[in-house]
């Protein structure tokens, strides 16, 4: 929805866990020496203020990023790498702006893998478009990041990756998540495709990952990995974001290992009631 600003949330457990996973990827698929093309199909503004207006408002990035930002030495490897990116992205060393994928992606890819990028909003699009603008091979549009896919895929380069991380403010996003999926295995089945998630009360998000894992069995042809991480309850009505999950087609042989060394951690920094709790399962072919 074009009403939808991630400005409001950029930092949060959400965005810690989400782009932990997109680094590790990107960090495996950048060891081989070909190129790869990373599609991104809700892009964001590339870089958010967690000083304006917007990220004040709830301050989500308190009890998110903020929680890890100052540590960077004393984390495992995997989540100081990602926790070191975003301090690149505040040279003078506070903590004042927060990079979304975009951002994260600039920082790790490298001059000949390509980035496609993805975002509806006008504002967003606008300000991604003039980050990303002498950045070589790539390209930043306007147009429905779902309905793109079977533009970019195969891709050229034959390796891909995929990030789908939709607002889900409407609920047809769910379905459209879990048809570009399968669109996506069908046009390339061994892209790793990440699919990011809110858990809420809600009957859709709570199937979501069972019909992400069905769609895969039948077609990744390196299995899957399901990482959630559960922060916070839902308030007495039920409503509330819990926490979030990253479903990943294809994912790093990697990625379940570094994923576990990092998660107790989070849990203990992020979690924000004593039931606080993460599940990491996987499907290897």
């Amino acid at each position: 929805m074009l009403a939808y600003r991630h400005a409001f949330h950029a930092g949060n457990h959400a965005d810690v866990l989400k782009h932990l996973v997109l680094t590790r990827v990107l960090r495996y698929m950048g060891e081989k020496d070909k190129p790869y093309t990373l599609i991104d199909t809700h892009a964001g503004a590339g870089g958010y203020s967690v000083e304006g207006r917007y990220a004040q408002k709830n301050a989500e990035y308190g009890t998110g990023i903020a929680k890890l930002y100052d540590d960077v030495d004393e984390l495992p490897a995997p989540l100081a790498d990602y926790v070191q990116l975003v301090r690149d992205f505040n040279p003078d060393g506070q903590l004042r702006q927060y990079p979304g994928s975009p951002a994260i992606a600039n920082f790790v890819l490298r001059d000949t893998d390509r980035l496609r990028a993805y975002e509806l909003h006008p504002t967003d699009h606008r300000i991604l478009a003039s980050y990303l603008e002498s950045r070589p091979n790539t390209q930043v549009s306007d147009r429905d990041g779902f309905a793109a896919i079977k533009a970019e895929l195969p891709s050229p380069t034959r390796r891909a990756a995929l990030l789908m991380d939709p607002p889900y403010e409407i609920k047809t996003d769910y379905a459209k998540v879990l048809t570009a999926l399968r669109e996506a295995l069908e046009r390339a089945p061994d892209t790793v495709v990440m699919v990011w998630y809110p858990q809420l009360q809600l009957l859709e998000s709570t199937q979501l990952a069972t019909r992400l894992k069905a769609s895969a069995d039948a077609a990744a042809k390196k299995g899957w990995l399901h990482v959630r991480l559960t922060v916070t309850q839902a308030d007495e009505r039920g409503f509330g974001m819990m926490g979030s999950g990253m479903f990943i087609a294809n994912p790093p042989f990697t990625l379940h290992d570094e994923l576990a060394e990092c998660l107790p951690l989070l849990v203990e920094r992020l979690g924000q009631y004593d039931g606080a709790n993460y599940v990491l399962e996987q499907k290897a072919v």
